[in-house]
């Protein structure tokens, strides 16, 4: 297989159907993007799920990080970078760009993957995946210069916002409900009044665990001290399994500036 450059560049449209009251895209269709640049890159480089998945391996997203000076507007098109810069047997971190057409860097994104058996659900080796080929693709050089991930601290004062059910269009391909659902239902936990006077300047998002179609979901917020000036919010997502025994799956943390 030829050697590709280590940076993918794939080129989106911001649909007006997927922009909200403003003309700008909603971030849940902005992460759906990073996400399809992460697979456009992985796949044109030959440990992609189109090929994982005829070994029964898959990639799942552990953590994402999305921070943005503006999101892109109505119409606009606009080219997602994607890049590998670091590789551990079982987690591999990601980099993403959003640029537009025009030179302008609307932001930049932080991810970490773990590659897993589609049967048993464990991690399994990355780098047992074609000799370990990824580790021909990570790029060190190249800028990504926003934090990575914190550690999401929840206090004991926070407040149950909502409870909701998981249907068939929650679920992703891999079966879980999908990755980009969590980011939607967290985004509405603030209501439109909110975004009119506030926008997302960074988003994080940490997965716990996995849950499924039909699982009913609690969103749980807790306000922070202001951080460099920006309200900062922390969620905490639970599941209720069959035993009515409430398991984390995920936490969040949203700067609005």
């Amino acid at each position: 297989m030829e050697k590709l450059s280590n940076i993918g560049s794939y080129l989106f449209l911001a649909e007006p159907f997927h922009c909200d009251f403003s003309k700008r895209l909603f971030i849940g269709h902005l992460g759906n993007h990073l996400l399809n640049a992460a697979d456009y890159h992985s796949s044109e480089r030959g440990y992609g799920m189109d090929y994982l998945n005829t070994i029964n391996k898959t990639w799942v997203l552990s953590r994402l990080a999305i921070e943005m000076d503006e999101m892109p507007e109505m119409y606009t098109r606009f080219n997602v970078e994607s890049w590998v810069d670091g590789v551990m047997k079982f987690f591999t971190s990601r980099n993403f760009k959003v640029i537009g057409e025009d030179g302008i860097v609307y932001g930049y994104g932080k991810s970490v993957w773990a590659m897993i058996d589609t049967e048993t659900r464990q991690p399994t080796d990355i780098f047992a995946i074609r000799d370990g080929l990824i580790k021909e693709y990570v790029e060190t050089e190249h800028e990504c210069p926003i934090e990575k991930s914190s550690r999401v601290k929840m206090g004991g004062d926070a407040e149950l916002v909502r409870t909701i059910p998981t249907y068939y269009n929650d679920v992703d391909i891999n079966g879980h409900i999908n990755s980009v659902k969590y980011i939607e239902h967290v985004m509405d936990l603030w209501d439109l009044d909110w975004y009119k006077a506030h926008r997302v300047k960074r988003f994080e998002i940490a997965y716990i665990a996995e849950s499924h179609q039909g699982d009913n979901l609690s969103f749980y917020r807790s306000e922070n001290a202001v951080t460099d000036g920006l309200t900062d919010f922390s969620v905490r997502i639970t599941k209720t399994n069959s035993d009515g025994e409430e398991v984390e799956v995920c936490r969040s943390r949203i700067l609005f500036k």
